[in-house]
C-alpha cells in the first residue's frame, strides 16, 4: 500500500469535492402584520397565558383593561414586562394590549414578555437576534410538579414521628 504525498493544494481540492455547496443566503423574513398594522402573539410561563397586539404607539400597555401600573402594582412586573423594549431600544415606540389569564401576577408578567417579545419579532425580523440572545422567545418550560400518593407534597414525606 502505497501512500502518494500530499500537498495543500490537493487537500483543498479534496475538501471542495467533498463539501456540497453553501446553502443561499434566505431573505429576511417580511414582517407578519394585519390591515390595521398589528401583530399578534400568544406567551406563556407557568400555569399563565398572555394574548398580546402590538402595534405603533406611545408605549401604553393595556392588560385585561386596566393600564399595566394598576394590574401589576409592583416595580419588578412592569421592569419585566418593559425588558424586550429595553433590549430592542423600542421604549414608548408600541402600545400593547394584553389579554392575561391563569396563574398569578408574576407567572402573567412572564407570559406578557414572552408574548411581547414574539409580537415584536413578528413585527421587525431584524429584532430576533438581540431578543434571542437575551433568551425573551425561549418559553419557561418550568411548572410545578404534581402532587404524588403517598407524600405531604410533590417530595415532601409525612412526619416520620413525633419524638
Amino acid at each position: 500500500m502505497a501512500q502518494t504525498p500530499q500537498t495543500l493544494s490537493n487537500l483543498k481540492d479534496l475538501r471542495a469535492a467533498v463539501e456540497p455547496p453553501a446553502a443561499p443566503r434566505e431573505a429576511p423574513e417580511k414582517p407578519k402584520r394585519d390591515a390595521l398594522g398589528r401583530v399578534y402573539a400568544t406567551g406563556k410561563r407557568k400555569n399563565a397565558i398572555a394574548r398580546v397586539w402590538l402595534k405603533l404607539g406611545k408605549g401604553k400597555v393595556t392588560v385585561n383593561g386596566r393600564d399595566q401600573e394598576v394590574y401589576f402594582a409592583r416595580p419588578v412586573l412592569r421592569m419585566v414586562i418593559n425588558q424586550p423594549f429595553v433590549v430592542t431600544n423600542r421604549v414608548g415606540q408600541f402600545d400593547v394590549v394584553c389579554t392575561a389569564t391563569g396563574g398569578g401576577l408574576s407567572g402573567q408578567a412572564g407570559a406578557l414578555r414572552h408574548g411581547i417579545s414574539k409580537a415584536l419579532d413578528l413585527y421587525e425580523p431584524g429584532l430576533r437576534k438581540a431578543l434571542k440572545i437575551h433568551g425573551f422567545l425561549t418559553r419557561d418550560s418550568r411548572v410545578v410538579e404534581r402532587k404524588k400518593y403517598g407524600r405531604a407534597k410533590a417530595r415532601r414525606s409525612f412526619q416520620f414521628s413525633k419524638r
